[in-house]
């Protein structure tokens, strides 16, 4: 807080912080670069794209960083004046995208989702704790869904408790296409199909059975993109989303996922498990605005299906 020092000799104004945005009113349609680019007379497009990377661009107090965001009149584009203090740097999580409600991460294989008894900071969930409460320290980011440790690729957090719950309750209204890409052992019989079986946690492992035994309904849609050097390139769709289920329902096909030991794989080349979560789309929980995040397939992956 400011204060005046200037004691019983006459009144000095009281310093006022200064102001942190530049603020920029639209007031007709256009992409955030081009407004940008117009409004910051001189900048380059190199420029713009570092502002967004670095996260000092915010359209009506959400932070921004696609270009090509579409700004409606009566929206307000802030620039920062400063260096960017919540700049978020980490070498196993990515955000990809954040606003008000929601952040969307891609975290590395090797990195829990979510705390456990036995694993509190180590966690994607600790992390970006951590960094929400930079800007305030009473907020924190909610879990809506999950990835194994060993399963890299994209997830979302909720950063309000009613939000996760929208999210949590209305999963498959909101999310319409979810999907990974997979190593598995051997060569896959078909081009494409479907599995369908009912899974039970077995605490250390997921046990599945083709007809109902009490254990949850699991769909897992799958096509063969590559088969080479005894493996075969898998893309995977999720129709539910149980613990596990792809490991369990490739190792039923008889195609563990490669470096997946739990589940019947006895060779690991990559050391680690080769599945990614490349996909993820759904509808704003607030706005209903569709949401389409997709990342490349890990280099590995591909090297690995490269023809000896």
């Amino acid at each position: 807080m400011a204060r005046n020092n200037s004691g019983n000799n006459g009144r000095r104004p009281i310093p006022h912080a200064a102001a942190k945005y530049t603020i920029y009113p639209v007031n007709e349609p256009a992409e955030l670069m081009e407004f940008l680019m117009k409004k910051m007379d001189g900048i380059s497009r190199t420029r713009v794209k570092a502002l967004l990377a670095n996260r000092v661009v915010l359209v009506d107090n959400n932070i921004q960083t696609q270009y090509n965001f579409p700004l409606k009149p009566g929206m307000k584009v802030q620039v920062s004046r400063e260096k960017n203090k919540h700049e978020f740097r980490h070498p196993m999580l990515k955000i990809l995208y954040e606003d008000a409600y929601l952040i969307v991460v891609e975290k590395k294989e090797g990195l829990l989702s979510v705390a456990t008894d036995h694993q509190k900071e180590r966690t994607a969930q600790h992390i970006l704790n951590e960094y929400v409460k930079r800007t305030h320290r009473n907020n924190r980011i909610f879990v809506v869904h999950r990835l194994d440790r060993e399963t890299s690729g994209i997830m979302m957090y909720a950063k309000d408790e009613k939000t996760q719950h929208t999210l949590r309750d209305n999963w498959h209204d909101i999310v319409y296409d979810r999907r990974y890409v997979s190593i598995v052992m051997g060569d896959m019989e078909k081009d494409q199909g479907t599995v369908r079986s009912w899974l039970t946690d077995r605490k250390l492992y997921v046990s599945s059975s083709p007809v109902d035994d009490g254990g949850k309904l699991s769909i897992t849609h799958y096509r063969t993109i590559k088969r080479a050097n005894g493996y075969s390139l898998m893309e995977l769709q999720l129709e539910t989303g149980r613990k596990n289920q792809i490991r369990v329902h490739m190792q039923s096909l008889g195609h563990p996922v490669v470096g997946d030991a739990r589940y019947g794989c006895e060779t690991d080349p990559l050391g680690r498990l080769a599945l990614h979560a490349f996909k993820l789309c759904f509808y704003h929980p607030l706005t209903g605005e569709r949401m389409e995040f997709e990342t490349p397939y890990p280099a590995p992956f591909k090297n690995l299906m490269l023809r000896k």
